[in-house]
């Protein structure tokens, strides 16, 4: 991470950016204190696991802004968001609980475990957030989570181990995204069970879909594999589907639209339509 950095002498990168604020949020929860819930978390790793022949598991996000796109739909609420992609189709439910950078919320990923639960819906969430601290784990099992996303760039490699044991002991299934393959490595020595790729480096914003395959197609066959960022059209998820990857994330593409399910079942279409081998 620090050579990276370095790379960009002169420059506040967009993560150097996120990690301040998240510092000083996390004061702030440490301060506020917890409320622990009694609800048990759905088991995500089952529901993102496909075998051979089975289709491409999609997880749908909820985020009202994002650095790269600017502001998204807002037609429905996070929780009618998440409800609309539980009723398209959706396998798991992303939900962005940065506020700043993403117009995100602990209270929507609270509000859409809620709704779900109403309707009797056994769809995981996960919280999408920039996780440096155990006390982020604690207040997304609180909010409703059933998984969390831990980013490997934030961290270095004992810091992300010591939060996914910390997201295990909290029932929680940690989804380790990486972009390059060291960072695939330290995912590996945290003995991530779910890793997720992302196209898009979390730097330059720049996409690279051809290393974003590669790196893939390098997670053992044990682990879930989850493709990040660049599916915009049902023909994107041909792709995707016919690879390495068990799952793949769409957000902006859906959070163009103000009725997302339409877009999501030709998505899930075109998944099963390239089935892998």
């Amino acid at each position: 991470m620090e050579a990276r950095r370095g790379a960009r002498a002169g420059l506040v990168s967009l993560l150097e950016e996120i990690l301040a604020t998240k510092k000083a949020e996390v004061e702030h929860l440490r301060t506020r204190g917890r409320s622990k819930s009694s609800r048990r978390p759905l088991d995500a790793l089952q529901v993102l696991r496909r075998h051979p022949g089975e289709p491409l598991r999609l997880i749908a996000e909820v985020k009202l802004r994002s650095p790269s796109a600017g502001a998204l739909s807002r037609k429905m609420s996070p929780a009618e968001r998440a409800a609309a992609y539980v009723d398209g189709g959706a396998s798991m439910v992303s939900v962005l609980c940065d506020a700043r950078y993403f117009d995100g919320a602990w209270e929507h990923l609270a509000a859409a475990r809620e709704r779900l639960d109403r309707a009797g819906c056994t769809v995981p969430l996960l919280a999408k957030e920039f996780i440096i601290d155990e006390t982020q784990i604690q207040e997304a099992r609180d909010r409703g989570a059933d998984a969390v996303l831990l980013i490997a760039r934030l961290v270095d490699a004992a810091r992300l181990s010591r939060l996914a044991r910390t997201a295990r002991a909290e029932g929680l299934e940690p989804l380790v995204e990486v972009v390059d393959e060291p960072e695939l490595e330290a995912a590996l020595a945290a003995d991530a069970r779910v890793i997720g790729v992302n196209a898009r480096d979390l730097d330059s914003l720049a996409m690279d879909r051809a290393r974003a395959t590669r790196v893939c197609g390098a997670i053992p066959p044990e682990a879930v594999a989850v493709h990040f960022s660049g599916l915009s059209e049902p023909q994107d998820i041909a792709v995707v589907a016919r690879g390495r990857a068990d799952a793949a994330l769409v957000g902006e593409a859906l959070m163009r639209e103000d009725d997302p399910r339409p877009r999501l079942r030709a998505m899930l279409s075109a998944a099963n339509s390239a089935k892998n081998g």
